[in-house]
This record gives structure tokens, C-alpha cells and sequence, in this order.
């Protein structure tokens, strides 16, 4: 997995003024927890872009004013319209223990649904997946060669050595699901021939009743 540098530096004060008066500046408010204690820092927003804006995972090499440690951006919150980063949450990385991440996906191969007319649906965006730091892929790979309509491929499918998947087994990632417009077509085609179907044994009972009628006449 590819490593980011992040340069930043102390925070005195952590009031909510001084959080957005950074922001107004351009920077991130921004903790890393792990060790022995927390630190609030803050960083140039643009060093975020590669780390954020991206469909892959990564490292973050910190240097807070010459400390340097190794970490993972645990969270982040974005302004809800102007999508601005808020505040970013780092967990630094400890030699021997493990870590949670959310790793993207990527959907690989061509789904035999899809070439009948089928619309692959991507049900998730990332994982959630627990382990050491040297077995973290920066993206995972879903097959999707052997879906056809109405078939998913589920978070229990997946297996790769060294992790563990949290998401619930039954969690679909990707499913080829049948559009909307074939379904009417199917569902119009389908009741006519159920109309005709009912109508026959109707006028076979008339033809039935036709002589009987003209015996009583007689």
C-alpha cells in the first residue's frame, strides 16, 4: 500500500473559534490516537487531496514539528454542502497489533446477467476488514464473471489471506439485477397470453350450450 505525508503541526488552543479560523486558512483540525496519548494538530488542506479524492487506501506518514509516525485516517467529516474536510481523526499504527480499515472495491470481469440485458448494481463502495498493517491491500477485487440475473456476489464470498471481513456475510457487494423496462415488457407480454387463456375454455362452454338450446326449440 502507498504511503502519504502529511506535515503538520501543534494545536494550543482546541475551541471551536480557533477550529474554524483554521479552516478559513486552509487547514485541517485534525487528532491522531494511538500510543500514549492523543495529539490535535493541524495541516495544509491541500495535503489531503491524494489521501482523500482517491478509490484506493493508503498510509499516512505524520510529521507534527518533527515527530514522525506512521498512521491511518480513521475518519474524516466533510462541511454538508460545501463538502469541505472538517476535521480528520488518524489512528497511528503499532508494530504487532492490528488495525480496521475501509478498503475500496473494484468490480472485475463481465457479468454473463449483463450481456443478456441485466444492469450490474454496485451495492458497496468499501469494506470494512480487520488485520496487520503488512497484509492491507490498497483496493480489493470482486469477480463478477459468474453473475447472472437475480445473482449476487456477498461479503462471505470473499477470502483473502491475512484478513478479516467485519461487514455481515450476507451483505450483497454487487448484484445483476433485471431493468425496470424489461420487466414491464415481460409483465405485458405475460397478460395477454393469460387473457387468451381464460377466454378459451369460456367459449368452448358456449358451443357446448348452442345445440342443447335449439333441442329445446324442437
Amino acid at each position: 500500500m502507498k504511503t502519504i505525508e502529511i506535515v503538520g503541526y501543534k494545536r494550543a488552543n482546541l475551541g471551536k473559534s480557533e477550529s474554524q479560523r483554521l479552516r478559513n486558512e486552509g487547514f485541517v483540525p485534525s487528532v491522531v490516537y494511538g500510543g500514549n496519548e492523543q495529539v490535535h494538530f493541524y495541516a495544509p488542506m491541500i495535503l489531503f487531496r491524494e489521501l482523500v479524492y482517491t478509490n484506493e487506501a493508503h498510509f499516512v506518514h505524520l510529521n507534527i514539528e518533527g515527530e514522525e509516525c506512521k498512521a491511518i485516517l480513521q475518519e474524516v467529516q466533510f462541511h454538508p454542502v460545501s463538502e469541505v474536510i472538517l476535521h480528520a481523526d488518524f489512528l497511528k499504527i503499532e508494530d504487532g497489533r492490528k488495525i480496521k480499515m475501509s478498503i475500496p472495491l473494484r468490480l472485475v470481469g463481465k457479468a454473463p446477467g449483463v450481456e443478456k440485458g441485466g444492469t450490474l448494481v454496485r451495492k458497496k463502495a468499501t469494506l470494512k476488514v480487520t488485520g496487520f498493517a503488512k497484509d492491507m491491500p490498497d483496493h480489493i477485487d470482486v469477480d463478477v464473471s459468474a453473475l447472472d440475473f437475480h445473482h449476487a456476489v456477498k461479503v462471505g464470498d470473499m477470502k483473502i489471506e491475512g484478513l478479516e471481513f467485519l461487514d455481515p456475510k450476507a451483505a450483497a457487494i454487487a448484484a445483476v439485477e433485471v431493468p425496470r423496462a424489461a420487466k414491464l415488457a415481460t409483465e405485458t407480454t405475460a397478460a395477454p397470453a393469460e387473457g387468451a387463456a381464460a377466454a378459451a375454455p369460456a367459449a368452448d362452454a358456449k358451443k357446448s350450450e348452442a345445440p342443447k338450446k335449439e333441442e329445446g326449440k324442437k
